[in-house]
């Protein structure tokens, strides 16, 4: 199936396994949904990134932590209005407990790094 918004299709998947009460959820790999997870797992929102599969049809399974709420995942920038930030302008989200995730010039960043990093870029998501 082709999906014309691969980081909303991530989002939703964690978003609706969440509400289902499911320890994982799995999604075809690409190399930003990957990124994406990582920091994901950096930053402490969700426990563990497994990649497995063949190389044609490999999956990324998203184990959720299980001390941690479901996650407020809201897709930013959209395919037909994207959104773009500059380091002066970023606020913190939910006075610095949430936190918003930027496609920099030098890859995926958290609002705090870009901030600390001095660039902008596009807002793809923020999580609370």
């Amino acid at each position: 199936m082709y999906v014309t918004d691969p980081i909303g299709d991530l989002l939703t998947r964690i978003r609706n396994a969440q509400k289902a009460r499911r320890g994982s959820c799995k999604t075809s790999l690409s190399r930003l949904r990957l990124e994406l997870c990582q920091l994901l797992k950096r930053e402490g929102w969700i426990q563990d990134v497994v990649v497995s599969g063949e190389a044609p049809k490999q999956e990324i399974e998203v184990i959720f932590s299980k001390e941690r709420p479901a996650l407020t995942l809201a897709r930013v920038s959209r395919p037909g209005r994207r959104a773009y930030s500059t380091a002066a302008d970023l606020k913190p989200v939910l006075r610095g407990y949430g936190m918003a995730i930027l496609t920099t010039s030098q890859g995926l960043l958290t609002d705090r790094e870009a901030r600390r990093k001095k660039v902008g870029g596009e807002i793809l998501c923020t999580i609370s």
